[in-house]
């Protein structure tokens, strides 16, 4: 009798995979998780009678992760007193980094990702971020029928991401209850986080130190002022508090530095990877500033910013910043000008390019911008829903403009993954707005399209660039009517409105008033719409509310800005979210 013959729940489990991979009907008992898991990996090319495994390399992959959990996995290891037991470490991909006792099928995988050897738990713990057991024919691969498998995420102690997983297999276990290695994977799990906590240093103590580096670098960009060792004019912040030097209060004015918190917090709310750029300043600020991210121990995210400030001699040439675009690409702000800066460098080669963003971000015009003079062929997903496509009648020196590829049907889909296939040098732009999880197909045209994706910010993300938008967007005077104006406190109010319709809403707002407004001088605070009229929260928030509004306004940007799906992905009424929304101001 084998291992599953002895438990009547694997037998039958067994029995309806066997049906499964023979394409015949399933039996109704069969838990729906697990026939997900199985058409996920027969989707995704995964064969499920490889045989040989892909033993993990002698080189392990240096990272922050292995260098802490090393140690306390060459402790544990030991504990694998049964035979057929291994004890294994993965990262967030999952890629086996560590593995030590004996694997009860051979060598391990070294890529234990879904798309290579199907449903497994370390897989499966990364995107539950919870402990997660697979026993034999919940599997997919025939190597692992007899196998079963305990893993436990593990956590980084600052930002709480997953960094990868322990892993303990064995032998198929037959009994009820948690897998045997369970005690042992949570207790490594949890000591390896205490590793990774005990060799972490606090996000202020980390922009402590870049300050100090930067205050007494001995390099200088103008070369004045700064001989015998004298301390350089800088700036930290975070984004709530800021360390101003001796050197730089003598450069800063109050409009300089709110530039520069504007920046900072900008900064930090985008995923752009940059390194150091210089920032725009108000005009006659006499000084240029540097920005220098500050990142996380081992790289990962921005903590905050150094701002290195040069004073400007009134004879010196100061040099002067690109001019920004026309229309719905004005803007200077560091995020909006990475997201274009890589888009027009992705552009210049002959691949395709994904532009993705919320609604109304400005995805189309930058993709008309990148093709030049390029007439293109434009199929609307969302004015066709079923474009018909077909490689073989689309144009080879016609560039391919697609617009709302989340919108595209199956077929279409299909046939777009299977053109670049076919021509990986196929001149595609596409653009595509997250909203709703994306179907497997869907799915594997967006990670086709990933290494060459640009993400566009949201116009939230980047306040400081709607003075320049808004003479772009005004429509040109008729005769004898003077151009649109702002005053102070209505400029103000627009920076502050979190435009879940990005630039086509600011679009809207400055043509209707354009076009409707009797009265004369500078538009007023008072003549704009009551969402944008509210001003700021009367009062601080505390940590907990800013908390919350900062969930918020992740979940409007993983949503698209769509506030229906932003409320059912937090768990709340849509009533409930518009509230928080008001009293937040966002």
């Amino acid at each position: 009798m084998t291992t599953v013959e002895e438990s009547p729940a694997l037998l039958l489990l067994s029995q309806a995979r066997q049906r499964f991979l023979t394409g015949r009907p399933l039996p109704d008992d069969v838990p729906d998780e697990t026939v997900a898991a199985w058409r996920r990996a027969r989707f995704l090319g995964v064969r499920h009678d490889v045989r040989e495994s892909a033993p993990v390399g002698g080189g392990a992959v240096a990272s922050p992760l292995l260098a802490a959990a090393g140690p306390v996995l060459e402790r544990l290891a030991p504990a694998l007193v049964a035979d057929g037991t291994s004890l294994l470490l993965t990262d967030e991909r999952p890629r086996v980094l560590w593995a030590a006792g004996g694997a009860p099928c051979g060598e391990p995988h070294q890529d234990l990702a879904e798309r290579e050897v199907g449903h497994n738990s370390a897989a499966l713990a990364l995107r539950t971020r919870r402990r997660a057991e697979v026993h034999g024919p919940e599997h997919f691969l025939d190597v692992w029928q007899d196998v079963s498998a305990v893993s436990v995420p593990v956590f980084a102690p600052d930002s709480g991401r997953p960094l990868g997983t322990i892993t303990v297999a064995s032998a198929l276990c037959t009994g009820e209850g948690p897998h045997p290695g369970a005690a042992l994977a949570e207790a490594a799990a949890a000591a390896v986080e205490a590793e990774l906590l005990a060799g972490s240093r606090s996000p202020e103590r980390t922009l402590l130190d870049a300050y100090a580096r930067a205050a007494h670098s001995p390099e200088s960009g103008s070369g004045a002022g700064q001989a015998g060792g004298q301390e350089r004019a800088v700036v930290a912040l975070d984004g709530r508090s800021r360390l101003v030097g001796e050197a730089a209060v003598r450069l800063l004015s109050p409009q300089v530095l709110e530039s520069l918190e504007r920046g900072a917090r900008a900064l930090l709310r985008s995923a752009a990877p940059v390194e150091s750029y210089d920032i725009a300043l108000p005009e006659g600020a006499g000084c240029t500033a540097e920005f220098r991210p500050v990142r996380e121990q081992g790289g990962g995210r921005v903590l905050g910013i150094v701002a290195v400030l040069e004073p400007v001699a009134e004879d010196a040439a100061v040099r002067a910043l690109p001019r920004p675009a026309a229309g719905r690409l004005a803007g200077s702000s560091v995020p909006w000008r990475h997201a274009v800066g890589r888009a027009r460098e992705l552009a210049h080669g002959v691949e395709p390019l994904l532009l993705t963003g919320e609604r109304g971000s400005g995805k189309t015009a930058l993709a008309r911008e990148l093709l030049g003079g390029a007439e293109p062929l434009v199929l609307d997903a969302a004015e066709a829903p079923e474009l018909g496509l077909d490689g073989d009648e689309l144009p080879g020196d016609r560039p391919l403009l697609l617009r709302h590829a989340e919108r595209l049907a199956q077929p279409d889909v299909a046939a777009l993954n299977g053109l670049l296939e076919e021509r990986p040098d196929v001149r595609l732009l596409a653009t595509y707005t997250p909203g709703t999880p994306p179907g497997p197909c869907l799915q594997r045209l967006l990670d086709t399209l990933a290494a060459r994706s640009v993400t566009l910010p949201a116009l939230r993300e980047r306040p400081e660039d709607i003075r320049e938008l808004l003479p772009a967007l005004t429509p040109k005077p008729v005769d004898g009517t003077p151009p649109l104006t702002w005053t102070l406190d209505a400029l103000r109010a627009l920076e502050r409105h979190p435009w879940p319709g990005n630039l086509t809403e600011l679009a809207h707002l400055v043509r209707t008033l354009a076009e409707t407004r009797r009265a004369s001088g500078p538009v007023r605070r008072s003549e704009l719409p009551d969402p944008v009229r509210e001003g700021p929260a009367a009062r601080p928030l505390s940590p907990m509310e800013d908390a919350e509004r900062t969930a918020i306004l992740e979940a409007l940007r993983r949503n698209g800005g769509n506030k229906a799906r932003t409320a059912t992905a937090l768990g709340i009424a849509r009533a409930t979210l518009y509230r928080k929304l008001r009293e937040y101001r966002v």
